[in-house]
């Protein structure tokens, strides 16, 4: 073997190792859980053969066939898969009295938003990085200069609720910056082990399985079920649980979608807790190789339909480029099939409130100029 070879092997190996390394010691790729908790998790009616399941097969295998399409079309580009300018925001004001007058959420880009209800102030995965990759400065960045709200800006926050530990709900740096500010994080199953290593005490955290329910200050907090998976690293796929979110208090009602592919969970749910004076679902990141996992926008709005939702709010767009769709079609399809629907839909600007418990809601096309 010539020299030559020789070191390229040997540099090979090296980046090798220190991928590796990286990949295990880097505290961004979250905590791993104990034998007591895998113990605990295998009581879950979620739980299967050494991970978490969904309700029905759900199939996410990418056969070589399927990986020279996708890979082919990531070559090729989408027209529009990303605004040609940054988003404009509207800088988010705090009302000191959280929602006690007027109950709202705010959309803060992707699955993000800021809720004001009934003198509490929650955040809903709050993903505020730059980027949704656990390398944030070669990720691919967020379509606006900034959130409307950035995390050292947030304080005294109540609750936060986290749908699942992928990247672009669960951001280390943020999670880094709101952990002293945060009185209780309610999380789905072996979730709060990535928390604890980044920090936040363990007795703020409190983990849920589906249909289990938990109560903070006069909310009621429902952990439900959604289609999807779950993980962080090279290895441990599915070895936390996710979730949709159902927050009840004593005059309002809200479902948060997290991340989901369609199923006959959300007619359960509905069943079980609806009607919704706001509906926040998911509608955007979808492709058919991947659609038992993520909606398409008219998926979304059935979905919508089936927990009963009274105004919907589109989430998990506007902010990163993570499928082989334009920026803009999730939102303009989820439009259209709303209406069709006869349903109210709510398009609110970065940062604009939505009012939960009102008909009127931000209906502007604020997106059609910035094509």
């Amino acid at each position: 073997m010539g020299m030559g070879v020789g070191v390229t092997l040997s540099l090979l190996a090296a980046g090798v190792l220190g991928a590796v390394s990286f990949v295990s010691c880097h505290p961004v790729f979250g905590g791993k859980r104990g034998k007591e908790q895998t113990l605990s998790y295998q009581q879950s009616p979620a739980y299967g053969v050494g991970k978490f399941v969904n309700l029905i097969p759900t199939s996410m295998g990418m056969n070589w066939d399927t990986t020279k399409t996708l890979l082919r079309d990531y070559v090729r580009g989408v027209p529009k898969q990303r605004p040609a300018e940054p988003l404009p925001v509207r800088p988010v004001v705090l009302d000191p009295l959280k929602g006690s007058r007027q109950p709202r959420a705010v959309w803060l880009g992707h699955s993000a938003v800021l809720m004001e209800m009934e003198g509490m102030r929650m955040l809903l995965d709050p993903m505020l990085g730059r980027a949704p990759s656990p390398v944030p400065a070669v990720g691919g960045k967020r379509y606006s200069k900034q959130p409307p709200i950035q995390a050292e800006q947030l304080d005294d926050i109540d609750v936060v609720l986290i749908s699942h530990d992928h990247y672009d709900h669960l951001d280390y740096g943020t999670i880094r910056q709101l952990k002293d500010k945060v009185k209780r994080f309610i999380v789905p199953l072996g979730v709060g082990s990535h928390l604890e290593r980044w920090g936040v005490a363990s007795e703020r955290i409190e983990e849920l399985d589906w249909w289990q329910e938990t109560s903070y200050e006069g909310l009621r907090l429902a952990c439900t079920p959604a289609r999807h998976f779950s993980g962080r690293g090279l290895t441990g796929r599915d070895r936390t649980l996710w979730c949709s979110w159902v927050i009840t208090g004593e005059e309002h009602n809200v479902f948060f979608s997290g991340d989901s592919g369609y199923g006959g969970h959300f007619q359960q749910i509905g069943e079980r807790y609806g009607p919704f004076d706001l509906a926040m679902m998911e509608c955007g990141q979808y492709d058919e190789r991947w659609a038992g996992i993520h909606m398409s926008p008219e998926e979304t709005v059935r979905a919508y339909m089936d927990v009963r939702g009274r105004v919907l709010l589109p989430i998990h767009w506007g902010a990163f480029t993570l499928a082989m769709h334009s920026w803009t079609d999730p939102i303009e399809r989820s439009t259209r099939a709303a209406r069709a629907a006869g349903a109210t839909i709510a398009t609110p600007a970065l940062g604009e409130p939505v009012a939960i418990g009102s008909a009127e809601v931000p209906a502007a096309a604020w997106w059609q100029p910035l094509r």
